[in-house]
């Protein structure tokens, strides 16, 4: 397997060494303890001041406005959110028309995936809290016109049973009746409006479904897996349990849509999901990042055994030899490259999907077809 030697510590040690938990000659349990500690939150701080240089060195250095788009552009690439977008960023940094405004609006314009997620979600938010608002409303004011009607057909029946009532009571007795009939119908259009709600409900349901699966794929998004991320970060950290990402990337790529077509170029990239996602169970998860790109979650693995595994498809892959079946002309050999990271040993997650990142590159610089781990911060 072509993956570089792991640090001598081995991972699971690590994790409990990070959070404190692992026994030291001569240390005392409190002051492990409140050592990991310390250093948890020391690399945490030191993955965010990083991030924040970043941002402020990328916003000074090209003479752009410290703006909220372009500070979610900055985030999305220096956070580890988007490493494409680093990449373009980087690319247009070394030509001579270099990164300006002009440039980063028609970049956020012609990609949909830099919008903002946490807004997109409080106005998702939003609208299921007026939808559940709606609907409280309308069955509190269905059941409030239904008990009035009860009363109202109560005191009609009254009215119309009473002798010698007289013409005024006869008249009220037949606005009553106006009333009531008004009534029901009011409270017929809520009990519509009230079924009209949960509809919408589940229609929004959906929609929140299909917005985080892939459509190409079926594989879930870079969305939905960076929500996955963040939830098996914190269970796998409160139980101590190792947790690796990896990053793939599909090896000249362009090749095969410049030589292929796109069309085929997508059955490829069906191919390479397929195949990460036979080696995907409960606790390992694969997404489509994006483009040729896909991103891997390992629970319960460290770095070294996550990377046998992705290994083990790769070489799978690799022995195949593909033909287009539209024009029966052969693909040649289909591989990728992949990078692997141990998360619980960065800053945070988004630091540990980064550094997968910079070491699938590795891959591709070292001849690709190949996995890399990446080096754990100290």
């Amino acid at each position: 397997m072509t993956t570089q030697a792991t640090p001598s510590n081995e991972p699971v040690g690590r994790l409990l060494g990070w959070l404190g938990l692992r026994a030291k000659n001569g240390v005392h349990e409190e002051e492990q303890a409140s050592s990991g500690a310390r250093g948890s939150r020391s690399l945490v701080r030191e993955a965010r001041q990083q991030l924040v240089g970043a941002i402020g060195a990328f916003l000074i250095d090209h003479d752009l406005d410290i703006s909220a788009a372009n500070l979610l552009i900055a985030h999305s690439a220096f956070s580890g959110i988007n490493p494409r977008l680093a990449r373009q960023i980087a690319a247009r940094s070394m030509t001579s028309e270099g990164v300006t405004q002009q440039w980063l609006d028609e970049l956020m314009e012609n990609d949909p995936t830099l919008a903002d997620r946490a807004d997109l979600d409080r106005m998702v938010a939003r609208l299921e809290t007026n939808l559940e608002t709606f609907q409280s409303s309308t069955k509190a004011a269905r059941n409030a016109t239904s008990e009035y009607g009860s009363k109202l057909e109560e005191h009609v029946s009254d009215l119309e049973q009473v002798q010698k009532t007289g013409e005024l009571v006869s008249h009220l007795a037949d606005i009553a009746k106006v009333m009531l009939e008004r009534t029901r119908h009011a409270e017929e259009e809520m009990r519509k409006s009230e079924d009209e709600a949960k509809a919408l409900r589940k229609s929004l349901a959906r929609a929140k479904r299909d917005a985080e699966v892939d459509y190409l794929t079926g594989l879930p998004n870079r969305r939905a897996f960076e929500a996955l991320l963040e939830r098996h970060y914190e269970e796998a950290r409160a139980a101590c349990e190792p947790l690796s990402v990896a990053f793939c990337d599909i090896d000249e790529f362009k090749k095969v849509n410049d030589i292929h077509g796109h069309e085929a170029g997508d059955r490829v990239i069906k191919l390479i999901a397929d195949t990460l996602a036979k080696i995907s169970n409960d606790h390992c998860h694969v997404a489509r990042h994006g483009g040729e790109e896909f991103v891997m979650l390992f629970r319960g693995l460290p770095p070294s055994e996550a990377a046998a595994r992705l290994d083990e498809a790769r070489e799978g892959l690799a022995e195949r030899r593909l033909i287009n079946r539209k024009t029966d002309q052969p693909f040649g050999k289909i591989t990728f490259s992949g990078g692997v990271a141990d998360v619980f040993g960065f800053g945070d997650a988004r630091a540990a999907l980064k550094a997968a990142d910079e070491a699938l590159y590795r891959a591709k610089e070292n001849g690709r077809n190949r996995i890399e781990l990446a080096t754990p911060l100290d």
